[in-house]
């Protein structure tokens, strides 16, 4: 049997940007099941409050300095996550990388911030049921802080050697995609947790 190709498809990018890119279907994946695990979390945590005779089930409401600084750096850092995102797709190398450095420094400080934000909480993981769930809810997001930074630093890094060309620059759009998400996961989170109980 003779084989004959129909097609030429040498000339074809070998990666792309946004929905061309399956790494961005696979972040996107992955977001919609984390979302899920979110909302499963706060589900638990507002039928316990609606089964409580008072709330918090606490001496106070936990401090919300921490939380609102938290939620006020990560919506600050959506604009230098667009930026670097649109470095990205413009292949620009010398501002996709001072830009993952910006992102990267963000992202250590919302580390360091959600640790503190721990402490601030005045009930322990194991006291109750409402000290259990307000632990997981920040350990979850904690998790995807931790996930995020470490993506990002390494991505900084790799965008310093040889290999900062072609398909890194796809990989940055798609770590900006997953920054939103992150920031996005944490805002209804950060009612529940410092405002309800002072409503």
């Amino acid at each position: 049997m003779k084989l004959r190709p129909v097609t030429d498809l040498s000339g074809l990018p070998t990666y792309g940007y946004g929905p061309q890119s399956p790494i961005w279907w696979g972040t996107l994946g992955f977001m919609a099941l984390e979302g899920m695990g979110f909302a499963l979390a706060i589900g638990a945590y507002l039928y316990l409050y609606h089964l409580a005779p008072g709330w918090p089930l606490a001496d106070r409401p936990p401090n919300h300095w921490p939380g609102t600084l938290m939620t006020a750096v990560l919506l600050l850092s959506a604009w230098p996550n667009k930026l670097v995102d649109r470095a990205g797709h413009e292949e620009d190398l010398p501002k996709v990388q001072r830009l993952l450095i910006v992102m990267s420094v963000i992202g250590l400080l919302t580390l360091v911030i959600r640790f503190w934000e721990f402490t601030q909480l005045y009930v322990r993981w194991d006291q109750n049921a409402y000290g259990s769930l307000l632990w997981l809810l920040l350990g979850l997001h904690y998790t995807h802080l931790i996930t995020d930074v470490g993506d990002t630093l390494v991505l900084t890094a790799l965008m310093f050697t040889k290999h900062a060309r072609g398909k890194r620059f796809s990989d940055v759009s798609d770590n900006a995609f997953y920054w939103y998400f992150v920031i996005g996961a944490w805002l209804p989170m950060y009612v529940l947790i410092y405002w309800v109980p002072r409503w």
